[in-house]
């Protein structure tokens, strides 16, 4: 986790969650950016415009989280600040190997388990009590619900969403864009935009990449 102060983006519940994670770890919030023009505090911490953020001198050691749960806004958000520093929260109360890589802007939170030799890219969110064991490979811009079960091996490209309570069996790969319903056990690979659902899987709309 960076040094500093942070700046989360997105004053929302998914925002209050990543707040708590770095206040529990030491670290101070800064602001939150939000355009909602009839926020100004938020969980007791000031709110500017990301109009504010940008007219601002950065003349302070600030790291940046884009706090919001959307994968595909929390993509097209990061796209747009590519020239600012993303850092990471993860919770004092996850579980998470020496053996571990995680990108920046990604988050970890209370009650994760993340076994050794996970790779997890850049703007990605492992939800509350979510487990990841051995080489799997999660890529940027992913959520991991809380609850969900990664077995060893698996694969999650790209902007995938894994629903609450999900269980992904060894060696399985899913493609980008998927979503997993909540509670679904995945025992096949998934394909490019598809949505996963059941027990056992049902798969619908494969490759509906919007």
């Amino acid at each position: 986790m960076n040094t500093g102060n942070f700046i989360l983006y997105g004053a929302s519940g998914h925002g209050s969650v990543i707040l708590d994670t770095l206040e529990t770890g030491g670290h101070d919030v800064e602001y939150f950016i939000d355009d909602n023009p009839n926020l100004t505090i938020f969980e007791n911490v000031a709110v500017i415009s990301r109009i504010g953020f940008d007219n601002l001198v950065k003349d302070k050691a600030r790291s940046l989280i884009i706090s919001i749960g959307n994968n595909k806004i929390r993509k097209a958000i990061s796209t747009t600040l590519s020239d600012y520093d993303f850092g990471q929260a993860i919770h004092g109360k996850a579980v998470v190997s020496r053996k571990v890589s995680v990108g920046q802007g990604t988050v970890i939170m209370a009650g994760a388990i993340i076994n050794a030799n996970v790779t997890i890219g850049r703007h990605a969110i492992v939800n509350t009590g979510a487990s990841i064991d051995h080489d799997c490979v999660i890529a940027d811009y992913v959520h991991i619900s809380p609850g969900a079960t990664l077995c060893g091996n698996v694969v999650i490209e790209e902007g995938v969403h894994v629903g609450a309570g999900a269980t992904i069996i060894p060696g399985v790969r899913i493609g980008a864009w998927a979503t997993i319903g909540a509670g679904a056990v995945v025992r096949k690979d998934v394909p490019n935009g598809a949505m996963a659902v059941g027990n056992p899987v049902v798969i619908k709309n494969a490759g509906n990449i919007k």
